[in-house]
């Protein structure tokens, strides 16, 4: 089940990381480039993948990041939805360290049915489809090999991986509680639930109040998929396709074992 889904979105996936690699190659540095920055390379992109999807299936609804034509020319909500990020991590873009990748999911009745993070820097590929596992391809690898999620069951044992745009300069008191044994950054979220996914890491946290639906969708299943466990910071089950792609109760992705643990010390903290 899914299968044209799935091939719809590895399709656009490769299509956009393909203009997008040209792009990183000759785009200029922008050194201090803010948490919120966008470039003609996120509209580009978006394009892309969206008028891929949009062959391939024009009656679905769409939901993406940037206000670009083929968005704004059909739904944006409906049973059959596609969510995309055409580049998360756009900070990681333009001070070009790598750490920016391409998210496209399909939801099917508001759940998560297929998930693409895409990698262009690393050439590093990681999908996902309901009750079908989450699988890697990395380089040249010509066959998939299915990711697992850790074993970790301790949290001072754990790698946690959280977001490079964090002001260094206010701790996070749930971090602090959690005691991880080594901390793993990344503008992209889309990267961090990959490597929760691969068995890289074992916790992400995402303590920010508000986000959108483009910037976990795609990486929740592969999470899921890989055995792992994606709620809420206070436990709660994620939705998507809500009235503004809106979510706003953080993120708390982990490999399973850790979750209840973790979800204790977040609660024993309060705000983090």
């Amino acid at each position: 089940m899914f299968q044209a889904e799935l091939e719809t979105a590895l399709t656009a996936a490769r299509l956009a990381s393909a203009h997008l690699v040209a792009e990183y190659e000759r785009f200029q540095v922008i050194a201090d480039a803010p948490a919120n920055i966008t470039t003609d390379a996120d509209r580009q992109s978006q394009e892309i993948i969206l008028q891929a999807i949009r062959r391939a299936f024009p009656g679905d609804a769409l939901c993406a990041e940037e206000a670009t034509e083929t968005l704004q020319g059909g739904s944006q909500t409906g049973e059959r939805l596609w969510i995309v990020d055409p580049i998360d991590g756009t900070r990681g873009f333009a001070r070009k360290n790598g750490e920016f990748s391409v998210m496209i999911a399909f939801a099917h009745e508001n759940q998560i049915a297929v998930g693409v993070v895409a990698q262009p820097a690393v050439r590093k590929l990681t999908y996902a489809v309901r009750g079908q596992g989450c699988w890697r391809l990395d380089g040249a690898d010509a066959t998939p090999t299915r990711c697992h999620a850790t074993a970790v069951a301790d949290t001072r044992k754990c790698t946690l991986t959280q977001s490079r745009s964090r002001d260094p300069n206010k701790r996070s008191l749930w971090v602090d509680a959690i005691e991880p044994a080594s901390i793993v950054e990344s503008y992209s979220a889309g990267i961090k639930l990959a490597l929760v996914a691969r068995g890289d890491a074992d916790v992400y946290l995402n303590t920010y109040e508000a986000f959108h639906d483009w910037d976990i969708a795609a990486g929740h299943i592969l999470v899921s998929e890989a055995g792992g466990t994606v709620t809420g910071t206070g436990g709660q089950a994620l939705e998507y396709g809500l009235e503004g792609a809106w979510q706003k109760n953080g993120l708390l992705a982990t490999n399973g074992h850790l979750h209840d643990a973790t979800l204790k010390i977040i609660a024993s903290c309060g705000k983090g």
